[in-house]
């Protein structure tokens, strides 16, 4: 039997790249997943089809995580459509390369907004769909979060401040049954990071990144992916509060 057979799982962010890779693994490990996607329902419906076409099970549900009253439908929905919640994954992010003197804002509270008050909003309304055995919450975070690339200021202050909820929430929820892990990928190939030109073509910048890495090349969904279905099942039962750098060594 599949490690997550019978199991729900809600992945934010879904659509492509990680949270895709995320989406399809759970589900080809038994769970039934919803995809979270907020504007490209195109290629949201792509990995619905691909887990169903496998035999899997999924949906997909538009919803902005840093909205409160689009966090609650999206949880609503889910519900609909599979009952009780098991697993939430918190991978909705965004980044952009910002130096200091670029500083705005609406650019400061587009990234705080998505990458830590929406896995604060998500959290919070998972609590009333988790079931009485509790739950696996596991946020996507990065290794800019200790490594703080030049540049990405505030993606990487948002992503510690993920890391430190992590930690909090952890021992917050450890009586409920609910167990709260990091997963911090390094130089991982995704559509979001090709289309914002760092990895897949030669550049300068994945070039110095996987010279940095101990393992010699860039990650990839799958392997995020793996290492997130790990902390979703009960292999990973007696781990709480960690934070696990998914990143080929890179610090």
């Amino acid at each position: 039997m599949s490690k997550l057979q019978s199991k729900v799982a809600l992945v934010t962010g879904a659509s492509k790249g990680i949270g895709a890779g995320i989406a399809k693994v759970l589900a080809a490990k038994g769970a039934a997943v919803v995809v979270n996607y907020v504007s490209d329902v195109a290629r949201a419906e792509v990995v619905v089809d691909e887990i169903t076409t496998a035999g899997g099970r999924a949906i997909a549900i538009q919803a902005d995580v840093a909205k409160v009253a689009d966090v609650a439908r999206l949880f609503e929905q889910a519900k609909e459509a599979f009952g009780t919640l098991d697993i939430l994954v918190n991978n909705a992010g965004v980044y952009q390369a910002l130096p200091i003197e670029e500083l705005t804002e609406e650019k400061f509270h587009r990234e705080i907004n998505i990458n830590l008050l929406g896995p604060l909003l998500t959290i919070q309304e998972s609590l009333k769909h988790f079931g009485s055995g509790g739950g696996s919450i596991i946020n996507i975070s990065s290794v800019a979060s200790r490594a703080q690339p030049p540049g990405y200021s505030i993606y990487s202050a948002s992503k510690a401040g993920l890391d430190a909820v992590t930690g909090v929430l952890s021992k917050e929820l450890a009586s409920r049954g609910i167990r709260v892990n990091s997963v911090n990928p390094g130089a991982t190939l995704s559509e979001g990071t090709k289309t914002a030109g760092l990895y897949g073509v030669g550049s300068d910048f994945e070039k110095q990144l996987v010279a940095m890495t101990p393992l010699g090349r860039t990650g990839t969904p799958s392997d995020i992916a793996k290492v997130v279905a790990f902390l979703a099942s009960d292999d990973s039962g007696w781990l709480t509060g960690e934070v696990i750098f998914a990143s080929g060594g890179l610090r």
